[in-house]
């Protein structure tokens, strides 16, 4: 996992509705990029749809906002229709980007170990060094968290 105060590895990524999303485009302004497991499961629905509903206050902010997960964009498309997001979501299909940030994580369920996303969001400052980093990440509360650090920057 890259540290605080170091360059955010850079990434270009396909994005929900089509198009592309390129890390260092976004200098200039926060970015805020919140990694999740899987489309359309209870936390990572409550947590994207915290982001969309708190996406006028980040815009307020200067903040841009992007979901991460190993989803297709085909999955995202159907997300964001079924729940009305409006976060653009990117699609880590090879996990590379999963991989530089450190969230690709082994993990543990009813005794059984696979590899996964480790819920985690990262905050990147106007200067595209890292500013925040919040691992393991408990959805409750956590957007409005990220929020206040964003208006702190």
């Amino acid at each position: 996992m890259p540290d605080i105060n170091q360059a955010a590895p850079d990434f270009t990524l396909p994005r929900d509705g089509g198009g592309t999303v390129t890390l260092s485009d976004q200098k200039g302004a926060p970015v805020v990029l919140f990694f999740y497991p899987k489309d359309d499961t209870p936390g990572c629905t409550k947590e994207s749809i915290g982001f969309s509903a708190d996406m006028s206050a980040f815009e307020k902010a200067g903040a841009k906002v992007f979901g991460i997960s190993k989803d297709s964009v085909s999955s995202h498309d159907k997300f964001v229709a079924k729940h009305s997001l409006t976060t653009p979501l990117l699609s880590d299909a090879e996990g590379t980007v999963c991989e530089d940030y450190g969230v690709w994580k082994e993990k543990s369920m009813y005794g059984k170990k696979f590899m996964g996303i480790e819920r985690t969001t990262v905050l990147i400052g106007a200067d595209g060094k890292i500013a925040r980093i919040w691992p393991k990440v408990k959805v409750d509360g956590h957007v409005a968290e990220v929020l206040a650090a964003v208006q702190a920057l």
